[in-house]
């Protein structure tokens, strides 16, 4: 059961966002003894995201408000990344989480990934545990290779299986994102014996250059029809990439007019969404500015 809000900081039940990212380039470069591809990625977030509010809990309960649609509340990654803090810090406060969730699953925009890191993020300053970023992106990791960008909040060069960061200022153009109505197996494509795990390894000079292919790209495109549709319908407008393993499918435009007119040519036929894209986390924005 939720605590009164009496003498409790302004913060809880805060509306708190947690944005999705694109890939804007990915290669596969090797792969570890332990199976893990090693990759070379280009993150950058989207004003598009999750909102998350936390309300105090008695008791130590960490629960959610509602159930997130085919997902056990055990398996929740916000339940998973509030017990680890606890686990991690002794913490014996509680939560109730109440994720309203916009993203879609299986897109390649790390919506899951991303809440976790706001789940992070957020009870780490509620519940007053001191946690340094360096401490909490090595939690992140622990939950999933796409969270640590999130709690990095920057758009930034990465290398490993994701977590080694490096800042990056980048344009922020206008996107327009397509979700097919497929849902990506991501180990189905990462085991797929015609997957390229070979690609020469770049410099960050030779992303900015343009070399922002997706090495996942063909072997999605050859088991989902409907990326491979998606992608022709975008190319329309603008050069169309896939983020991550996809689903999802993307442009990037110079100006939002640009970006509406492929947004309103194709929403008709598509589920499609227009977003800006920002170098820093719209979650870093919110929480650092009431710090």
């Amino acid at each position: 059961m939720a605590l009164t809000q009496n003498n409790l900081s302004p913060l809880w039940s805060k509306r708190w966002p947690a944005p999705a990212k694109l890939n804007l380039m990915l290669r596969i470069v090797g792969r570890r003894e332990d199976g893990y591809h090693l990759l070379q990625t280009v993150f950058q977030f989207v004003e598009w995201c999750d909102w998350i509010r936390f309300y105090p809990a008695e008791e130590g309960q960490v629960h959610l408000r509602k159930p997130t649609p085919g997902v056990l509340e055990a398996d929740d990654i916000t339940i998973k990344a509030a017990n680890l803090l606890k686990r991690q810090t002794g913490c014996k406060q509680g939560v109730v989480i109440d994720l309203e969730k916009n993203l879609p699953m299986g897109g390649g925009l790390g919506g899951g990934s991303s809440d976790a890191a706001t789940t992070l993020l957020v009870l780490n300053k509620l519940w007053d545990l001191q946690l340094t970023r360096s401490e909490l992106l090595q939690l992140g990791l622990s939950l999933g290779a796409d969270v640590p960008v999130f709690v990095n909040g920057q758009a930034a060069w990465a290398e490993g299986v994701g977590e080694k960061l490096e800042n990056l200022i980048l344009p922020e153009p206008w996107f327009v994102i397509i979700k097919p109505d497929c849902h990506i197996n991501t180990g189905e494509i990462f085991s797929a014996p015609d997957l390229t795990r070979n690609s020469k390894s770049i410099k960050i000079a030779d992303f900015m250059a343009g070399q922002r292919q997706n090495d996942c790209l063909e072997a999605v495109k050859c088991r989902y029809s409907l990326v491979r549709d998606a992608l022709e319908a975008l190319s329309g407008f603008s050069e169309a990439r896939l983020t991550g393993t996809g689903a999802c499918v993307f442009a990037q435009f110079d100006t939002k007019d640009a970006a509406l007119n492929a947004y309103q040519a194709l929403k008709e036929n598509w589920q499609v969404f227009l977003s800006k894209g920002i170098n820093e986390s719209s979650l870093h924005t919110t929480l650092y500015a009431d710090s």
